[in-house]
């Protein structure tokens, strides 16, 4: 008790001081805050009831593209900060790991081993202290947390230059672990902080550069490290200069960085990491998407680990290559991921798009799969050099595996963690990514003695990239049946990027939280997959119950849990139950969706609208809920495949010509500002549409 006290007030000292700078420490201005009328009000242990809205902090208006938050404030001292902190830790880690592989023979510590035992001794901090860093990042400013954390990364590298110039392997295991004492209190504000100066369409792009910056300094950090400790005679003391000058001037960035205020400053903190540690993760699933999310995120850090642990002995032992060799597949993996998190941005069209995980599971499976079968057909070598490594032509077929599956793997991991800082609470959110550390940790940690098991009953390492690549397949496979969401935007992103060249404007007014009804006309078969692909957010749909027969749009939108409504003359039980169901959707505040024509227009005109959608508004009156109406539009999308535009026995039908409009052909989706449902009548939606529809 009296250690816990001796810690606390210290601390408590520092962080809780006035910030030099006070930029944004006023929270989100008005015109950034969403209306009363669309707030969503949460139950929350331990914390009361808390109001969610939008928190991005005082910014300029949208920028074109990602890049430019590099040229923010908000942003860019920050984004450095971060980025010589991973630089940092992977020039001592990959220097330390080379010298123990390559150039001190440790009876204790084979070579094939090194690697999984400095990786388990960096992530061992995350299993132990994540939890009470989550607390101490909720509590107080970000700010002041980073820049404590990165005094502490100066007197870790002071104790690692005594290490590497001692050639003490015990010093440097013990800052290895202290390293990742750091990256452990500083794991939680990286990925609080972003959704916190970020507006929700800034989420995605803004943790793309952030991937890339990381792995683009574990891309620097590594070939430093690999080559500064190969150096002859000055190896050991150029890693030392570089260690600290990269820590003293992620130091000087942290200085420019904003204040962020603590998002919940009146938390007691609980000093015990395994009552934390459980409290935390209870708390994550209380949310089942997002804590299945961070199942997967922590699947995708086992996947990861197990490659950048092994690269060292892969290059050596599989590729006979020497230590340049081993920082060229760090290279290429790096550049992999930082594409394929940049690559999110534009393929998600600047929404939180989780479609794009199942495709990064699909590239992470089948080229580690390739990457087996590449290495069998090595021609037999010794001690290549960098030079004579490439020439080779086989070479080229593994270093292309492991840039497009680590392309695949940004692909997977960059719309997870949108998601995540999206939907978690902002009170709760770093507790909830201490959460995600405490499970990667876990999962890393198993990954190290799994593979450390295989390999000491003989199994090789391309063996172990196989069974990998096995289990990565059955592991997402269960992920997506858990969480159908994935699937369904999956689908809705393949048919909307790939089938269709879709635009949609105006979807600023689907609110990113809070209950509301979208109103659309009805075109094709396919206009609630595009109407998932344009909504940042899951839809309910109510949809003539005639397509649930339909066998894959069927299957489909059940999985969807879309609510199938009947006539009231055919089936009144039926009917009265799809409203029943509709109005619970609004009661949870989540997003309804409807096509108030009550079919598919059979001549591409907009039909007259049903009374269905006044049974809906008026029980949302009646239940106290003031939902407004978002009105929107399907465009040129009548004379497509899946529209009534073909005639057969004088009936109208689609899916006869698949070709009917050739590929890739222009489709797009207007949505209105969203109105009060207050006097609403058909007709008058009907015309809203109808203006949609007229001013493309």
């Amino acid at each position: 008790m009296g250690c816990t006290a001796g810690f606390q007030l210290p601390f408590d000292a520092l962080l809780s001081k006035k910030p030099v700078d006070a930029e944004a420490s006023t929270g989100p201005p008005a015109r950034h805050r969403l209306p009363d009328s669309m707030r969503k009000t949460v139950k929350l242990p331990d914390a009361g009831v808390v109001s969610l809205h939008a928190t991005a902090a005082d910014s300029p208006p949208a920028h074109a593209n990602q890049f430019a938050l590099l040229r923010q404030r908000r942003f860019a001292p920050f984004f450095w900060t971060q980025f010589l902190g991973a630089g940092n830790d992977n020039v001592f880690k990959f220097a330390f790991t080379i010298l123990v592989t390559y150039q001190l023979q440790v009876s204790w510590m084979p070579p094939a081993l090194a690697g999984l035992v400095i990786g388990a001794l960096f992530i061992l901090p995350y299993l132990l202290f994540s939890a009470t860093s989550g607390q101490i990042t909720d509590k107080y400013d970000k700010t002041a947390i980073i820049r404590f954390v990165k005094n502490l990364e100066i007197g870790i590298m002071l104790l690692g230059a005594y290490g590497f110039m001692a050639n003490d392997v015990v010093v440097l295991l013990v800052c290895t672990c202290l390293m990742g004492l750091h990256s452990t209190l500083f794991g939680p504000v990286k990925f609080a902080y972003l959704p916190q100066v970020l507006r929700p369409h800034e989420l995605t792009g803004g943790n793309g550069v952030v991937e890339m910056g990381t792995f683009v300094a574990i891309l620097l950090g590594n070939i430093a490290g690999g080559i500064l400790i190969a150096l002859p005679a000055v190896g050991h003391v150029q890693v030392v200069v570089a260690c600290v000058l990269l820590a003293v001037l992620g130091r000087v960035t942290a200085q420019f960085i904003p204040a962020a205020p603590a998002s919940d400053p009146g938390l007691r903190i609980n000093w015990n990491p395994v009552t934390e540690t459980w409290r935390n993760l209870k708390m994550a699933h209380g949310n089942l998407v997002v804590f299945r999310s961070l199942l997967g995120i922590s699947w995708m850090w086992f996947f990861g680990a197990v490659f950048l642990s092994q690269f060292p002995s892969f290059a050596k032992d599989v590729l006979h290559g020497d230590a340049h060799v081993a920082s060229l597949l760090l290279v290429v993996f790096s550049i992999g991921i930082g594409a394929g998190s940049l690559l999110c941005e534009g393929l998600s069209r600047r929404n939180v798009e989780i479609g794009l995980v199942p495709l990064g599971a699909i590239g992470m499976t089948a080229f580690a799969l390739d990457l087996y079968f590449a290495t069998r057909s090595l021609p037999p070598a010794a001690g290549l050099t960098l030079a004579q490594f490439v020439t080779v032509a086989a070479h080229w077929r593994v270093l292309a595996d492991l840039a497009l599956l680590s392309l695949f793997a940004g692909l997977y991991s960059v719309p997870m963690y949108a998601l995540i800082q999206l939907r978690s609470p902002p009170t709760h959110r770093a507790r909830i990514i201490a959460a995600n550390n405490i499970l990667n940790a876990l999962f890393m940690i198993g990954s190290s003695l799994i593979v450390g098991m295989l390999l000491g009953r003989g199994v090789s390492i391309p063996q172990v990239f196989l069974l990998l690549a096995i289990a990565n397949a059955v592991v997402a496979s269960y992920i997506f049946l858990l969480v159908p969401e994935y699937v369904l935007r999956f689908v809705s992103w393949i048919l909307s990027f790939c089938m269709y060249r879709f635009k949609v404007s105006g979807d600023e007014h689907i609110p990113v939280e809070g209950a509301a009804v979208l109103v659309c006309n009805h075109v094709s078969f396919v206009d609630a997959v595009l109407l998932m692909a344009a909504s940042p957010r899951p839809l309910c749909f109510m949809m003539d119950h005639r397509i649930f027969r339909m066998p894959v749009l069927g299957a489909l939108f059940r999985l969807a849990h879309a609510i199938p409504v009947a006539p009231r003359a055919e089936d009144p039980l039926a009917y009265e139950a799809a409203f029943t169901r509709a109005a619970q959707v609004l009661r949870d505040g989540d997003l309804l969706a409807i096509f108030p024509e009550g079919g598919i227009t059979r001549d591409g005109t907009l039909q007259p609208f049903k009374g269905g959608i006044m049974k809906i508004l008026e029980q949302a009156q009646t239940d106290g809920l003031a939902v407004p109406v978002i009105p929107m539009a399907l465009i040129n999308l009548w004379g497509s495949f899946f529209s009534r535009a073909e005639q057969v026995a004088g009936q109208p039908v689609a899916m006869v010509k698949p070709f009917r409009r050739g590929a890739w052909s222009r489709v797009g989706l207007n949505i209105g500002a969203p109105f009060d449902a207050t006097g609403v009548t058909p007709a008058l939606l009907r015309e809203r549409i109808a203006a949609l529809l007229g001013g493309t």
